[in-house]
C-alpha cells in the first residue's frame, strides 16, 4: 500500500483546506464580501493561490497516484512532498507581492513536470515489458 503516498495527498488537502481558511480570514480582514474577489490587492493574492492550488490539484493528484502505483511510494511521495512545498513558497510569495510568486510556482510546476515523466516512461515500460 502507497502509504507515504496518502500521507502527501492528505497534506495537499490540508495546504488547500488552509488557502480556504485564509481567504474566509482575508474577506473580514480586508472587507471583501462575498461574492466579490476584486477590490482589494491583498485579497487579490490571496484568491489567486486558492484558485491556483484548485485548479492545479486535478493534474498532481493523479500524476501523483499513478507514480505511486508504477514507480514507487517513496518517489511519489517524495515529489509531492516538493510539490507541497511549492505550493507554500508560492502562497509565501504571492501574498507579499505577485512578483514574488514564481519560485514558488515554478517549484510545484517542476514536481509535476517530473511525475508526468516518471509515470510515462514507467507506464511505458510496464506496457513494454509486461507487468
Amino acid at each position: 500500500m502507497p502509504h507515504y503516498t496518502a500521507l502527501v495527498t492528505m497534506l495537499a488537502i490540508l495546504f488547500y483546506a488552509y488557502t480556504s481558511v485564509n481567504v474566509g480570514g482575508a474577506r473580514v480582514k480586508l472587507g471583501v464580501p462575498a461574492p466579490a474577489t476584486t477590490g482589494n490587492p491583498d485579497f487579490e493574492r490571496l484568491f489567486r493561490v486558492q484558485m491556483n492550488t484548485l485548479e492545479w490539484m486535478p493534474i498532481f493528484l493523479p500524476l501523483l497516484w499513478i507514480c505511486a502505483f508504477y514507480v514507487g511510494d517513496a518517489w511519489a511521495a517524495a515529489l509531492g512532498v516538493v510539490w507541497v512545498g511549492g505550493r507554500i513558497a508560492y502562497l509565501v510569495g504571492y501574498a507579499a507581492s505577485a512578483e514574488k510568486r514564481g519560485p514558488g510556482f515554478g517549484v510545484q510546476a517542476l514536481a509535476c513536470g517530473a511525475l508526468l515523466v516518471a509515470d510515462v516512461v514507467a507506464v511505458i515500460a510496464r506496457l513494454i515489458h509486461g507487468a
